[in-house]
């Protein structure tokens, strides 16, 4: 089993979030965790991004998709096209905001293939929060409607990042992981 962690877009460092906190807690119950700094980590670019998946997830019996922001964008459009044990998806959208930086991703240039995404992954797990100041609370809504995920909202954890509200651990996400692979 393997676990990849893709963060953010905006040149995070994937030390600076609770991705490590991620990787430390799933790597202590035997899950083989990739967390590395993106290529092309400022614009998280589509045709960057897949084929830097598809290479992590070489040879993974099963895979399991931890994203966070661009990163969670990202998996719903690599699960269009290849099959994953499971997919966690933190602070995602599915429409490029009205934002230059999101539209240079190029993840919003094609119509979404929802019932592909929805058929490529066993399980869906979605962290969303109404307070996040980047991502309207209705993206979110929209995506676990779509996915049927099982969707986790809350109230208070803005973007689910260090520098919205000081979050560098997710022992909900890791507990939510468990359950779904029943450890």
């Amino acid at each position: 089993m393997r676990a990849i962690i893709l963060p953010g877009n905006g040149n995070c460092d994937i030390a600076s979030q609770w991705y490590l906190h991620v990787k430390k807690e799933l790597e202590n119950i035997g899950i083989g965790v990739i967390a590395e700094n993106m290529p092309d980590a400022n614009l998280a670019r589509k045709e960057y991004w897949l084929p830097w998946i598809k290479e992590k997830s070489r040879d993974a019996d099963k895979l399991v998709l931890i994203g966070h922001s661009s990163g969670a964008v990202a998996i719903l459009r690599y699960l269009e096209n290849h099959k994953v044990e499971g997919a966690v998806l933190v602070a995602p959208c599915y429409t490029d905001l009205g934002i230059e930086k999101e539209k240079a991703s190029h993840y919003f240039d094609d119509p979404w293939q929802w019932d592909k995404i929805k058929q490529n992954a066993k399980w869906f797990i979605q962290f969303a929060s109404a307070d996040d100041p980047y991502i309207p609370i209705e993206e979110a809504r929209f995506i676990r409607d779509k996915i049927n995920s099982e969707y986790h909202e809350s109230t208070d954890q803005k973007h689910f990042s260090r520098d919205t509200i000081g979050k560098v651990e997710f022992p909900e996400l890791v507990k939510a992981i468990k359950r779904k692979l029943n450890l």
